[in-house]
């Protein structure tokens, strides 16, 4: 075969070789990129729940006082639905917002009953009187306990007693707080009686909620 001849199917075969190589580049180019995989989305974590669980512990606490501020249980349910669609920074700031909300205004409301108590003169204990004095709420203090003082009844099953006589500073006989001013009442045989017995068979209960048996103990 000629010299002539051999470049050009040499030419030939390198050209093709060009063009198959190009086609399959430009079939590997064209091809759709696979799409990515959403993330899924597993709910609040541990961290964002504590803190929505926190919140609406608090702001209980300030409902009962009636110290809740109107916008904070707006704000405590947008952080649970933020939470479910998985935008937990987004649900942890809310939550907090929320818990620093009610803890402001316990403590405004604490203040404010602080400063009255002060001013209060404690019941006489004088025949005439029903009550054996009155009783300052500190950190750390339930009915239980102070019932049980020995300044007090020497009796914690009788801290329905004290419940009872300042049931409208009380709305949840298991939520006291600093700064409360209580009355301690006298009692007679069957008031002493009933109280015990109440305390003996109140059965369960629920931080926040005013028990069933409890608002049956007030009617009597």
């Amino acid at each position: 075969m000629k010299p002539t001849v051999l470049l050009k199917v040499a030419a030939i075969a390198i050209m093709t070789s060009g063009l198959i190589v190009g086609c399959q580049q430009s079939s590997t180019d064209d091809a759709p990129a696979e799409p990515m995989a959403e993330e899924e989305c597993t709910g609040a974590t541990p961290e964002v729940l504590n803190a929505i669980y926190a919140a609406k512990l608090k702001n209980a606490r300030a409902r009962n006082l009636g110290a809740e501020w109107e916008e904070n249980a707006k704000i405590i349910e947008e952080a649970k639905k933020a939470a479910a669609d998985c935008e937990n920074d987004r649900a942890k700031i809310l939550a907090e917002k929320a818990e620093n909300a009610a803890a402001e205004a316990i403590a405004a409301l604490s203040a404010g009953e602080t400063e009255e108590a002060v001013e209060e003169t404690a019941a006489p204990a004088s025949g005439d009187s029903p009550y054996l004095g009155g009783y300052l709420v500190v950190s750390g203090d339930n009915l239980w306990s102070i019932a049980g003082q020995d300044t007090v009844y020497s009796n914690p099953f009788m801290w329905p007693l004290i419940y009872k006589v300042n049931s409208g500073r009380i709305k949840d006989a298991d939520l006291i707080y600093p700064g409360q001013y209580f009355y301690i009442p006298k009692a007679s045989g069957a008031a002493r009686a009933a109280a015990i017995e109440h305390a003996k068979n109140r059965g369960a209960w629920t931080i926040g909620e005013t028990e069933g048996s409890d608002l049956d103990y007030l009617s009597q």
